[in-house]
């Protein structure tokens, strides 16, 4: 796949590492800055606040991620046989992103929503590395799909 062959696959392969990278930067924020500092809004407001955050991010977030995912189903099926290893890879952390932005990370933002809630707020934080290492490990991938062979 690394080759290149036409403009078609070389600008989705573009797309396809422009929205990974955007939302590597954008974890790596949420994780080490956004989330932590989620515990000094204050009780009050902090239901609203959460409420904002949640609406907000889902349009921001939204398309990269279905950007993410229809270009790297693109790209699995532009692959030949030797070259699958590194696409499907890439769906996998896709998945297990997907699957802990479902299962783990809205979860507790529903919680949230009530109200700030120390445990739920340190899980949040918590699980949220699965998401920050699999999108860097999908940024190596998409960097890697991105490098001319032959």
């Amino acid at each position: 796949m690394n080759t290149h062959p036409d403009p078609v696959l070389l600008a989705v392969l573009l797309a396809h590492a422009m929205s990974t990278l955007m939302m590597t930067g954008l974890i790596w924020f949420v994780q080490i800055v956004h989330y932590p500092l989620m515990s000094k809004v204050g009780g009050d407001q902090f239901s609203n606040y959460e409420l904002a955050h949640t609406k907000q991010t889902t349009w921001g977030v939204g398309p990269l991620m279905l950007t993410e995912l229809a270009t790297a189903i693109y790209l699995l099926g532009q692959s030949d046989r030797d070259g699958m290893l590194i696409p499907i890879l890439g769906l996998v952390c896709l998945g297990v992103i997907w699957g802990s932005t479902l299962l783990l990370q809205i979860p507790a933002h529903r919680v949230l929503e009530q109200g700030f809630d120390p445990d739920t707020h340190r899980r949040l934080v918590r699980t949220n590395w699965i998401r920050t290492i699999m999108w860097t490990s999908r940024s190596m991938f998409a960097a890697w799909m991105l490098v001319p062979v032959g």
